[in-house]
């Protein structure tokens, strides 16, 4: 899969919102009331990440959870990340 140029990533990141490069990785940070809602849609996000084998870095530290998109196989952002981004926003 070929790696996205800088440029490339910005363009695409237009209209998906929230979504932030951070060094070779997509972020973005959801913040819930309870910490159990933001269980609910780590498990929701599971369930996409599976169905699309595709599968985010989550780091839940009480009401926030942080999700982190890259293609580990080829050491970057692809669009497939870009693809993930979108899908996740519809969780």
């Amino acid at each position: 899969m070929k790696l996205l140029s800088n440029t490339e990533v910005r363009e695409k990141l237009k209209g998906i919102e929230g979504w932030k490069v951070k060094g070779n990785k997509l972020q973005k940070i959801y913040k819930f009331r309870k910490y159990m809602d933001g269980i609910k849609f780590v498990n929701k996000l599971a369930e996409l990440a599976e169905k699309e084998e595709h599968h985010p870095d989550i780091t839940i530290i009480w009401t926030t959870v942080t999700v982190e998109l890259t293609t580990h196989d080829a050491g970057g952002l692809t669009l497939y990340d870009i693809k993930m981004a979108k899908k996740i926003n519809e969780v």
